[in-house]
């Protein structure tokens, strides 16, 4: 089947990531492309890597233009989602990579965003563990309205919550470190995404507790199963374009052996496409995952300090949005999980 497809955000990074990878989507066809202030132009002109839809002219985003597709990406900053999506057909099927439809805690959101709260969509993270059993996967089936997680977000979920699940590590005291490249932070011009500022130099930001990814992490850890989740983590931005490698560790339960905390994680992803535990004593490099939807997982224990170390690696752009997104999309509609995504990286 062929899917009329639009993209709103189109000249972004994440955007820009959902049509690589829709263009070569075999039941998806991109229709129209939208942005803000790059209305007007050719979407080659903003994203000239995009060669197979440089064609497409870049139109108003707004609910008119995108009315009338099957399928709607949207890729906008926080709070512009919802001013359009409230005016899209219910039987559109819309896949919002922001911000607004992922918090089911009003107050969260008011806490770490501010300004109108959308209310919750179907979470787009189809390996999420559900403390109920199974996973977040069987709430995308027919969906037509989806929340993308938040790269950071995806990160750390997907290092930990098979340990929640399992009961073999602590839902407290939870500690991560994430190494973060800068086109997470959007096409933006900031003194601190310049090259000059970038290049050779490491700086931590949003430190403290203060990111906004912190209430969608402990979301998703509880639905997991834990109880009083609180998490600490600081993202430290590096001088790669692409990627995030987490470092999560937590508490493990007192009288838990190393073969039951390998187990619970072998056993949460033995049947995932996506999300690979890698073999003992091995860890992951982000370059393996660059361009791919691929999520890797290295595991030890730290007998001395009594914790769990996870140690994830993704690409932000593509298992951290973009591809989730699509495979999420993939999930609804009903068609193969892995239809237009690849597990395997660019390298060099």
């Amino acid at each position: 089947m062929s899917l009329s497809v639009a993209v709103a955000g189109a000249s972004g990074y994440a955007g820009g990531e959902v049509l690589r990878l829709l263009s070569a989507h075999p039941d998806f066809a991109v229709t129209t492309v939208t942005a803000f202030q790059n209305a007007g132009q050719s979407l080659g002109a903003v994203q000239p890597h995009l060669r197979s839809l440089a064609h497409l002219e870049l139109q108003p985003t707004d609910a008119a233009t995108l009315a009338g597709h099957d399928v709607v990406f949207l890729a906008l900053p926080h709070g512009k989602s919802g001013e359009v999506t409230r005016d899209l057909p219910a039987d559109t099927l819309v896949v919002d990579c922001g911000a607004d439809h992922r918090l089911t805690d009003p107050s969260a959101w008011e806490a770490f965003y501010g300004g109108e709260f959308f209310g919750a969509w179907d979470y787009g993270l189809p390996e999420l563990l559900l403390a109920s059993g199974g996973t977040q996967r069987s709430a995308l089936t027919g969906s037509k309205r989806i929340a993308v997680p938040g790269c950071n977000v995806t990160a750390i979920t997907l290092a930990l919550a098979p340990g929640i699940r399992a009961g073999v590590i602590e839902p407290s005291d939870l500690v991560a470190v994430l190494a973060v490249g800068p086109s997470g932070a959007g096409r933006t011009l900031r003194t601190d995404l310049l090259a000059s500022e970038l290049i050779g130099s490491a700086h931590a930001y949003q430190v403290g507790g203060i990111h906004r990814h912190t209430p969608e992490i402990i979301q998703n850890l509880t639905a997991a199963g834990g109880v009083g989740v609180s998490v600490s983590f600081t993202p430290v931005l590096v001088p790669m374009s692409r990627g995030i490698l987490a470092t999560s560790t937590a508490r493990l339960v007192p009288g838990t052996t190393a073969t039951q905390v390998r187990d619970a994680w072998e056993q949460a992803y033995a049947d995932e496409p996506f999300v690979h535990l890698l073999p003992a004593g091995q860890f992951p490099r982000t370059a393996d995952t660059v361009g791919a939807n691929t999520a890797l997982i290295g595991l030890a224990i730290d007998e001395a300090a009594g914790r769990v170390v996870a140690v994830s690696a993704i690409d932000n752009l593509v298992k951290g949005t973009a591809g989730a997104a699509i495979q999420s999309a993939n999930i609804a509609l009903g068609l193969p999980e892995t239809t237009g995504l690849t597990v395997d990286g660019v390298a060099p």
